[in-house]
Parts: C-alpha cells; sequence; structure tokens
C-alpha cells in the first residue's frame, strides 16, 4: 500500500476486526494493528466505564506507534442486574473471554433477579471508540442497541451474550439474525460508522 496514505492503527490484535475496518475505509487509510508492533505493551483495563478502558488503550498505544489509533470498549448492561455485566462483560463467568461460562452465569443472575422465561428484561449493548494520536485524545464516538434478555440460548450465530439479546424492534435473538442484520445496527457498527464519517472528513 502507498506510502503516502496516513496511517490508522487499530489497538486490537483481532485480525476480523482490523480487516472489517480496512475495508470500510475503502483504500483512504493505511490500517495496521497491534500485530505489527509487537513490543506495544499490554494494558490494564482498569477503567470503570467504556469510555476509561478504551482512552486508556488508545493512549498507550498512541505514545509508542506513530499515526492515529483507535481503541474502543464495549459490552453488555442488564437494567435489572443494575446495569450489570458492563465493563466486565467478557469476564462475568469468571475467566476473561468464555462466552459459555459468561452466558451461564447471566442466566443464573436473571433467576436471582426474579425473571421468568417470557419476561423481556431491558438491556443494551454499548460500544465506545476513542481516536488518539501521540498521547492525546482526538475524538470520541459511542454506538448502543437496545434490547431485552432472553433466560435461555436461543441461536448459533454471532458470539458472547449474542444467543441472549433481542434487539428491539425484533423477535429474534442476534444469534438468530443474520449476520449482516446484525451488522447493520450493532453497537460496534453504529460507533464505526461514525469514526469513518470523521476519518474520510480528515483525508477530503
Amino acid at each position: 500500500m502507498s506510502p503516502s496514505l496516513p496511517l490508522l492503527v487499530v489497538a486490537t490484535r483481532n485480525s476480523h476486526k482490523t480487516a472489517e475496518i480496512r475495508t470500510m475505509l475503502h483504500g483512504q487509510w493505511e490500517v495496521k494493528d497491534l500485530s505489527d508492533f509487537p513490543t506495544a505493551p499490554a494494558v490494564d483495563e482498569t477503567g470503570v466505564t467504556f469510555t476509561e478502558n478504551a482512552t486508556l488503550k488508545a493512549i498507550s498505544a498512541s505514545r509508542c506507534i506513530p499515526g492515529i489509533i483507535l481503541a474502543d470498549d464495549s459490552g453488555l448492561e442488564v437494567d435489572i442486574l443494575g446495569g450489570r455485566p458492563g465493563v466486565w462483560s467478557s469476564s462475568f463467568g469468571g475467566e476473561e473471554g468464555n462466552h459459555e461460562l459468561n452466558n451461564k452465569h447471566m442466566i443464573a443472575e436473571l433467576a436471582k433477579a426474579g425473571v421468568s422465561a417470557g419476561d423481556k428484561p431491558s438491556a443494551r449493548f454499548k460500544c465506545v471508540m476513542i481516536l488518539a494520536k501521540e498521547g492525546k485524545v482526538l475524538a470520541e464516538f459511542a454506538g448502543c442497541v437496545e434490547g431485552s434478555m432472553l433466560t435461555e440460548l436461543t441461536g448459533s450465530g454471532g458470539f458472547g451474550y449474542d444467543p441472549l439479546f433481542v434487539p428491539e424492534g425484533y423477535e429474534m435473538s442476534f444469534a438468530e439474525l443474520p449476520m449482516e442484520v446484525k451488522n447493520s445496527m450493532s453497537h460496534r457498527g453504529r460507533a464505526l460508522a461514525q469514526v469513518i464519517e470523521w476519518m474520510k472528513a480528515q483525508v477530503n
């Protein structure tokens, strides 16, 4: 790719996420991620909000990597659980990134809160994306999708809490809906659309 293109580094080692962002930027930016910078330090996500954690990751990477850094943090908020799991969504079940344990724990916590089959406790997925450069935040964007929780797993698609979350206006869970439908309304997709508009404006 031409070296004259501005550089965007995604603060992730998730190649799928990086490829998605690269595609959506239509070749106007050179997109890399942390796998291209193996010496980039790991970041302890000690924040208590999505914004705090995304900012920690963006600022850390921007201090040792040139160009603009994009970092995100996201999760599920269930009202009847007082907004949990929130920033601890990926470790709710006790093991970081274990979707099966997270979902089992979610079902148990909903039952403990008095939720029965057929109830539709309100919830939402949230995502915050931060752009930073040279240790300073350039912009912040947020995406959210409202919905409700199920008390049993439905569908085999998606990942994370998708089999337990029904987006507003639909009867099927994220795990049952076609991926293109989910992506068209997802919290991450909505935040990324705003990032892309900002990025395009920097080129034009």
